[in-house]
């Protein structure tokens, strides 16, 4: 693979304080290319990352900066707006658009730039490049967004389906502790160090001024305004939160969107792609993975693992600089080394392992990557199975009189999650890919620690053990035909790979791909709600997270349907109360309906193994 190679030495300014449009002065670290302890005379494309998290961890993280500035690039950290050395007030992701542009305009007025400016960073780091990207802002040559750059944070990762994803609180309260005011003030932080998150969970919803972040008040302000805002307004129709409603103005640049199976921001990531690349000129990209959130590094996602191939460093590039590098070096230097001529789509399409348990206690269930021309797949196909009355999912369409099937949802015993599309969930929301059993370290879970299947709140549909592999790459969503007791309750559904039993795994391994929510009140519009008629039968769409599964010969495809995921999600009442100010709760009783009138079904897209 052609990429630069380390010819210079490093030089670092510290903490230059650019100043932004209405005054504040955001702390930034540049880091130089030298020769002989002198600056370089020509004028050198830049990368850049802008993050919350602290820039001299970012840059000293994998020797991300020390890297690049050695192979001919000037790198930029810069501290988000309110966070360590910058000033200002945070507010999360609503000032990135602006603060991004004035970055890029103070880049190009600077004497050694060229004019190239790539933005690279994970998570938060890929939010920011995509709001400053939204604004269309000179100078700016590539994009290399990584689990992260929000399409639309009302659709997924901060809310989903119209529930609330309670990853943004543990969030909140783990950054509130690095805030200026706490910082500044050891009194406020051995109150926030004092809490007892873990409890404050089981207290849901919180009330202003009385939660765990109510020692930082602007970091409680924002997460209430999410939390009990659940119409799709005018405050998530906002640039940084909302990219997608701006796609038009959007840069024309080169952009790769890289994600994972097991992440929070993959609907983020495959809308990007496929959003922008319908009405965009330059390449556009999309690599995904079997990780969980930013973990390239590792062949496992929780209890997984799907081989060394899967990691950054197996079949995808020495390591992942390199990876970025070679994007870089195409677009800011112009170097011809193929990274235009790639298939537009990688994708780990996880599954064909012999299912045995690894030294690290791990299920392997392997994989491989797939290039693609598409997402979804081109030549896959729509395949729906349908749920029927005695447990089965089938090809075959349910019969007219099929019974419904019933079940009660209580609010105060939810079922809790065990895996899934997480992140900053500290070890309360733990993300990744289980063995679908309750377990000690499960929030949530109670001994004795059975299958989430044996639930009384939990429907379980499957084929019978595969006769031919059957491979699914895409979105996936659930047709759902139901009624309530209540006026508002939620529906959730997952869809699991069943594992057979084995002699190293004598119950099997129930294992979770993906899942999806829908709040009732929301299932005909967003910007509405729309309350049901109890015992009426509504019509829900469930949109789970997109996924690459080969389900191997013997293995079952299964689908779970039910009421709650907490603590990854907030609880529905059913009491048809304000989103996010609930102070009761009612039992409802649900029932799913799977006859022919109501075909209640879950759609995949199927390739060719």
């Amino acid at each position: 693979m052609k990429i630069s190679q380390p010819e210079y030495e490093v030089a670092k300014r510290s903490n230059v304080m650019v100043t932004m449009r209405d005054g504040a002065r955001l702390a930034t670290d540049l880091y130089f290319p030298t020769q002989n302890g002198n600056l370089l005379t020509n004028p050198l494309p830049a990368i850049m990352e802008r993050t919350p998290y602290d820039k001299q961890r970012g840059a000293l993280r994998g020797g991300t900066a020390e890297y690049f500035a050695s192979r001919g690039y000037v790198v930029i950290y810069q501290d988000t707006r309110g966070r360590f050395k910058s000033e200002g007030e945070f507010v999360k992701y609503l000032s990135e658009p602006n603060d991004g542009y004035d970055m890029l305009v103070w880049i190009g007025d600077q004497p050694w730039s060229n004019g190239k400016v790539g933005t690279f960073g994970i998570s938060y780091g890929a939010h920011t490049q995509a709001a400053l990207a939204a604004l269309n802002p000179p100078n700016l040559a590539c994009t290399f967004m990584d689990s992260g750059g929000f399409t639309n944070a009302h659709h997924n990762s901060a809310r989903n389906g119209g529930a609330f994803e309670l990853r943004q609180v543990v969030w909140a309260y783990t950054n509130a502790k690095t805030s200026p005011e706490a910082t500044a003030n050891p009194e406020i932080l051995a109150a926030l160090e004092a809490e007892d998150l873990r409890g404050w969970f089981q207290r849901m919803p919180w009330k202003p001024g009385h939660s765990p972040l109510r020692w930082v008040p602007e970091y409680e302000d924002y997460i209430f305004e999410m939390w009990t805002q659940g119409d799709f307004n005018e405050y998530w129709q906002q640039l940084g939160i909302c990219n997608e409603l701006y796609f038009d103005q959007y840069s024309d640049v080169p952009q790769m969107h890289m994600g994972s199976w097991y992440d929070p921001y993959t609907k983020t990531t495959t809308r990007n792609f496929t959003g922008l690349g319908a009405i965009k000129k330059s390449p556009i990209h999309m690599i995904l993975g079997p990780w969980t959130h930013g973990a390239h590094d590792v062949s496992f996602a929780g209890d997984v693992d799907f081989g060394p191939q899967s990691v950054v460093s197996g079949d995808l590039a020495d390591d992942y600089n390199d990876l970025r590098l070679r994007w870089f070096d195409r677009w800011l230097k112009g170097l011809e080394n193929g990274a235009d001529d790639d298939a537009p789509v990688k994708i780990f399409v996880m599954g064909g392992g012999d299912g045995h348990r690894t030294e690290d206690d791990r299920l392997y269930h392997g994989g491989e990557w797939r290039s693609m021309e598409a997402w979804p797949p081109a030549g896959a196909r729509t395949s729906k199975l349908y749920l029927h009355d005695d447990g089965s999912l089938k090809v075959s369409k349910p019969y007219a009189d099929a019974a419904p099937s019933e079940y009660q949802f209580d609010p105060q015993n939810p079922v809790p999650t065990v895996g899934g599309n997480i992140s900053s969930g500290a070890d309360i929301i733990i993300g990744g890919a289980f063995d679908q059993r309750e377990g000690e370290r499960f929030y949530g879970s109670e001994a004795p620690y059975m299958p989430l299947s044996s639930r009384h709140d939990v429907l379980v549909f499957q084929t019978p053990p595969l006769e031919q592999e059957v491979t699914v790459v895409g979105p996936v969503t659930v047709k759902l035909w139901a009624s309530s007791s209540a006026v508002d309750t939620d529906f959730t559904a997952k869809l699991v790979d069943v594992h057979p039993p084995s002699q190293d795994f004598p119950h099997g391994f129930d294992m979770n791909l993906c899942d999806g929510i829908i709040r009732a009140r929301y299932r005909d519009s967003t910007e509405r709600q729309e309350f049901m008629t109890p015992g009426q039968v509504y019509e829900f769409t469930i949109e789970l997270y997109p996924t690459a599964n080969r389900f191997t010969k013997g293995h079952r495809i299964r689908v779970d349907i039910s009421s709650s995921n907490f603590p990854r999600l907030d609880v529905n009442p059913n009491t048809g109360e304000l989103l996010g100010r609930s102070r009761r709760t009612v039992i409802a009783d649900n029932i799913v309906y799977h006859d022919t009138a109501h075909p209640s079904h879950i759609e995949l897209y199927v390739m060719e193994s």
